[in-house]
């Protein structure tokens, strides 16, 4: 190989790039989050610098640099991945438990001397990090400097701002106003005491303001700020992006435009009697920076996102849909799969092509909702493995399938896992997929008490594969956009801290995706989408359930039918019942036949 070329060399240059800047501004370690401005999941080209100066594409980790080491700090979804791709560059891997853990600031704190200097660039670090981050350093007299640009100043290629055109999210899938959702945002700012609010976080932007654009992957959002006060609101974002139309659009609700810019400027100037309503998790600490001390800050979670996070009787009906759209066009696929094996040659590369061509043909389909997983065999033990041209497995032999897939549909998003045996399967395989499913099921069926903080449902879906001692290192479920982000909060299913903003209540969208990882061997994880729906009211208060939202058979093939009992079996016999009965005016021939086979009774 062309050592010009080779990643791992040019990892080791760019390190050496990036030391000697640092060294030049006496900085001791570096820190890079895997974060933007706006402290988005899937970052801008221009924000990628962990990956860039580390060779590492997990979505989540953060890169450390010293004079003599560079670190990423990932999680167990990721091991594999990066141990894989950080090999021979000079990067080392260290484990953490969750994506939540702060041990790389107790690694600061106990490897850097004291009167030392750690930089990180404040405007991709989140006002709550620098918190933690100074309440780590200073006891150990290290100092934390987050006015440099430090990557920046040692990445000559870095890219601009994006630059795609911004769309409205019209009805009838937009079923709620921009001026409802301002006049709700505005309510919640009098409640507050507010009487201006700044918003960084780019599905609360896209929200508010019913637009989206595609500049980031897969995500429908743009690259913006927001500035609301209690008459006018104002988009910063880069020129061009808003189309004049769309502009005299906007100004006839009273919402401005600026460049992108201009937001910092827009901060500095709030009036000293301004009292600002902030987020402190979503907003960067530069952007805190250029708030002036005479301005009030009132810190709460932003009032769009738990607005959106609770989708509307007209949504859900909505998502209703696209969930039959999705379903229809994954039993075209699982029908073309299933007659395709063993006649044509089919690797983890065809099947993410196939699936996507088939959901583009759904006519509210926009682009997928994230990228697609189908991992064969000892691929399937990767949580977040992505096949690409130069590795990827051909689906032969005997071995599991599991296939992670998803869709961005003008009416709902979409995100859905499934298993299946290609050739014979093993009884411990079997064995895995049934706890996996009765892990599915048992939180499928669960009623809770509406606020219920959402972790604690965690342990629902874990009990039956924690009964065999087994168990998976990643949540148990996310929240789900509105033809947003497939990964929303506030609510989460997983072994977070269960505080206050992830209480569950109507309309939340969350998924269920237990698994069970055998590295070198397989993966089985089942995921399917629920909707916080009312379930009865008693004398002890309201109580929710789960509405499945999914439509795709569970392969049944793979289950070991003695570890169910007669209740988990009806459930998931009801289940495929109403997934014949939704899908079946949508398909027809092969994948109509298809669907039958795989929805019968056990």
């Amino acid at each position: 190989m062309d050592t010009l070329t080779d990643p791992k060399t040019l990892v080791k240059q760019r390190l050496t790039a990036l030391r000697s800047v640092m060294q030049a501004h006496h900085i001791a370690a570096l820190l890079v989050p895997s974060s933007d401005p706006h402290l988005s999941e899937y970052l801008p080209e221009r924000w990628q610098a962990r990956q860039w100066f580390s060779g590492f594409t997990g979505s989540m980790g953060t890169l450390i640099v010293t004079a003599s080491q560079a670190l990423i700090f990932a999680d167990s979804r990721y091991w594999a991945q990066a141990e894989k791709e950080l090999a021979g560059s000079g990067v080392t891997l260290i484990k953490i438990p969750t994506g939540n853990s702060t041990l790389y600031m107790e690694w600061l704190s106990e490897q850097i001397p004291a009167g030392e200097k750690v930089a990180v660039d404040g405007d991709v670090l989140s006002l709550a990090a620098q918190r933690s981050l100074i309440a780590t350093l200073s006891p150990h007299r290290i100092e934390l400097v987050t006015d440099l640009d430090i990557a920046g100043m040692a990445w000559p290629e870095r890219a601009g701002l994006p630059n795609a055109p911004v769309y409205e999210h019209r009805a009838p899938y937009a079923v709620q106003s921009r001026s409802s959702k301002l006049e709700a945002t505005r309510a919640a700012m009098r409640r507050a005491g507010a009487t201006h609010h700044f918003i960084s976080t780019l599905d609360d932007i896209a929200y508010l303001f019913n637009l989206r654009g595609s500049d980031v992957s897969y995500n429908p959002v743009f690259v913006a700020h927001a500035l609301i006060d209690l008459e006018d609101a104002t988009v910063f974002t880069t020129a061009g992006k808003i189309s004049a139309e769309l502009q005299t659009a906007l100004a006839s609700e009273g919402i401005k435009t600026a460049d992108y810019a201009q937001a910092k400027a827009a901060l500095v100037a709030l009036p000293t009697q301004a009292k600002l309503l902030i987020d402190p998790r979503r907003i960067s600490f530069g952007l805190k920076q250029a708030i002036a001390p005479s301005v009030k800050i009132i810190e709460q979670i932003n009032p769009t996102t738990l607005a959106k996070s609770c989708k509307t009787a007209e949504q859900a009906e909505f998502v209703r849909a696209t969930m039959e759209q999705d379903g229809a066009a994954m039993c075209e696929f699982y029908a073309w799969l299933e007659n395709a094996l063993g006649k044509e040659r089919i690797t983890e590369l065809t099947i993410d092509e196939k699936l996507s061509a088939q959901r583009a043909k759904c006519k509210s389909y926009i682009s997928p909702s994230f990228a697609t997983i189908a991992g064969f065999a000892a691929n399937g033990a990767l949580p977040h493995y992505r096949a690409t041209e130069a590795a990827h497995a051909v689906i032969q032999g005997d071995g599991l399938l599991l296939i992670d897939s998803g869709g961005q549909y003008l009416g709902g998003t979409t995100d859905i896992t499934r298993v299946w045996p290609i050739g014979s399967v093993t009884p411990e395989q079997k064995h895995d997929y049934t706890l996996v499913l009765k892990g599915m099921i048992a939180l499928s069926r669960t009623q809770f008490p509406r606020g219920t903080k959402s972790p604690m449902l965690d342990a629902i879906a874990r009990a039956p594969i924690w009964a065999q001692a087994r168990d998976y290192g990643h949540g148990t479920g996310h929240g789900v956009g509105y033809f947003l982000n497939v990964h929303e909060g506030p609510q989460s299913i997983s072994q977070a801290l269960p505080e206050p903003q992830t209480a569950m209540e109507p309309g939340m969208i969350t998924s269920i995706e237990p698994g069970i990882y055998r590295p070198g061997r397989w993966g089985i994880r089942i995921e399917n989408l629920v909707l916080n729906v009312p379930a009865c009211t008693t004398e002890f208060g309201e109580f929710l359930k789960f509405e499945t939202l999914t439509l795709c058979p569970i392969d049944t093939r793979c289950i070991d039918i003695s570890l169910l009992s007669l209740d988990e079996i009806q459930w998931l016999n009801d289940y495929h019942a109403q997934v014949l009965q939704r899908l079946s005016p949508h398909v027809q021939g092969a994948a109509l036949a298809w669907l039958q086979e795989r929805t019968k009774a056990i």
